[in-house]
């Protein structure tokens, strides 16, 4: 039987892009990059499972440092018995420290998530506002996390850079940047209009499963000859 190794937890992006990152992309071979990938996945969806914006603002605060799959599993049990800012204020931080112990730094996250759900009813009539200052007002809540809450649950074209994101746009020549800030802001410069909402999801996803940090799937990625990265292997048969 074959085993297969554990699914590593996304970490944070390096402040600086790999010295061998590519140069910008072209405008026009920027929009047949994203034209490929919306042809290989027209509806891309995220990777975290939740009931509504309150759930999906819970298990982004609780995906820091830590993999989707793992968030999934801890929290199918949790939106079952708290799926409102009321019903998680009603659990207590014990009892939702019982329900994420499996994950990364589940005491500081469960204290966060508590937090959250008592300034959600006391600022927000228990609702999560789709307004990036109020978002990013509430504890454990920051840039990234309040750009996934506003692309999923409320549409906005906004691009939250986690490590995948960043490494592909510096690799690949899409965005370079030194930073997250920079990367996000490049990002939402140079992405045509036709594909910011679902930029976020077809780069992290191909990141996570084709530009893969350490060996990078050349043969099987579709937008391997828009590519700019020096240290791209030589297609078979070259």
């Amino acid at each position: 039987m074959t085993v297969e190794p554990p699914e590593r937890p996304a970490r944070a992006p390096k402040t600086a892009p790999d010295p061998r990152a590519a140069p910008p992309l072209p405008p026009a071979r920027i929009e047949e990059m994203y034209g490929r990938l919306a042809a290989a996945l027209p509806e891309p969806k995220g990777e975290l499972e939740y009931v509504n914006p309150f759930t999906l603002l819970v298990a982004v605060v609780l995906s820091a440092q830590a993999t989707d799959k793992g968030v999934n599993k801890a929290t199918r049990g949790l939106f079952a018995v708290a799926d409102s800012p009321e019903s998680m204020l009603a659990l207590g931080e014990d009892g939702l420290k019982d329900h994420i112990k499996t994950i990364g730094l589940f005491n500081s996250k469960a204290k966060n998530v508590i937090a959250l759900s008592r300034a959600l009813i006391e600022q927000h009539g228990g609702q999560v506002p789709p307004d990036r200052d109020a978002l990013e007002a509430l504890p454990g809540v920051g840039r990234k996390t309040a750009n996934v809450v506003l692309n999923i649950a409320f549409g906005m074209p906004t691009i939250a850079v986690d490590t995948h994101i960043f490494r592909v746009a510096n690799r690949t020549g899409l965005a370079p940047g030194k930073t997250v800030r920079a990367v996000e802001d490049a990002l939402e410069a140079r992405t045509p209009e036709a594909f910011r909402l679902h930029a976020h999801h077809w780069l992290i996803l191909h990141g996570r499963y084709v530009c893969k940090a350490r060996r990078p799937d050349c043969g099987a990625c579709p937008i391997a000859d828009l590519c700019a990265w020096p240290d791209k292997p030589e297609p078979v048969g070259a």
